[in-house]
């Protein structure tokens, strides 16, 4: 059975929502208080047991480098001081990883930045976190509970939540047959048989919307060569994916924990609010 030690982070967008605060800040460095959001979603997979960190970046995102590096004469100035402490949790997420980097040259989709990744994923499962989705469980993070499902399963895994229709048309949509397993809480597994990306109200299959949270298998880069330009002119991951569950390799669940879309404005808002209130 194969274990999941690798994470992969599309980091290569734009994140035009944010402009100008991100003409030149990465959207993925925006902070949550005093963290980036990349951050927090490494730290979701450490405590996952994936520590080996792939990073798919693009122009004008050094600072995601030199962020998980360390910074020699910051570290001089502080050293000694009160402030060195402020340095405690990125130095253990340094000192926990190991982190690689490749570039996506053109932005054709989060399907083709997967592939992108694929030098440095290899021949083997992997978990996939969209770091503007932010995830917060005070029991076990989202991508531990969907690395133990893995294990039991051995197939593609999309995180899903229920939305409202209308908002059918920002989101992967999933319809299928659930999965009756004791294990887990009733209709919190589905077999998936349909994936619409982005399907206007009347078109969704179901209220079940994929989250940036994923774990797949490796005959995903395959897929996803084949995979031509759906919606908006880009590869889409949701296209790949379909095609697996067309053979009954994806399973959505519904992941126990709050989710923060923090690629807008009004959810990194909410997200701060939240964790200010319960920092304090």
């Amino acid at each position: 059975m194969s274990k999941i030690k690798k994470c992969l982070f599309p980091a290569a967008g734009y994140g035009t929502r944010f402009l100008p605060a991100t003409k030149a800040i990465p959207k993925e460095m925006l902070p949550v208080l005093t963290k980036p959001l990349l951050q927090y979603g490494v730290e979701e997979a450490i405590k996952a047991g994936l520590n080996t960190i792939a990073i798919v970046t693009g122009h004008g995102k050094r600072s995601i480098e030199d962020h998980f590096d360390i910074s020699y004469e910051l570290e001089h100035q502080i050293k000694g001081t009160s402030k060195e402490s402020y340095l405690t949790e990125i130095r253990s997420v340094i000192n926990a990883c190991t982190f690689s980097y490749t570039r996506q040259v053109e932005m054709k989709g989060l399907g083709h930045a997967i592939l992108t990744g694929e030098t440095l994923i290899g021949d083997e499962a992997f978990a996939v976190v969209l770091a503007d989705d932010l995830c917060d469980n005070d029991g076990d993070g989202v991508l531990s509970q969907m690395v133990e499902l893995y294990e039991k399963y051995q197939c593609c895994i999309v995180a899903v939540e229920e939305i409202s229709p209308e908002h059918s048309n920002k989101y992967g949509v999933i319809a299928g047959d659930t999965i009756n397993d004791s294990t887990y809480a009733k209709d919190s597994l589905v077999r998936v048989n349909d994936m619409v990306e982005k399907p206007e109200p009347q078109d969704a299959p179901s209220n079940l919307a994929i989250i940036g949270r994923y774990i797949l298998t490796p005959d995903i880069f395959d897929v996803l060569r084949e995979t031509k330009p759906g919606k908006g002119g880009e590869i889409q991951i949701t296209d790949a994916l379909l095609e697996m569950a067309k053979i009954g390799k994806v399973i959505a669940y519904k992941f126990n924990g709050t989710r923060f879309d923090c690629g807008n404005v009004d959810g990194f808002v909410e997200a701060t609010n939240y964790f200010y209130k319960k920092r304090k």
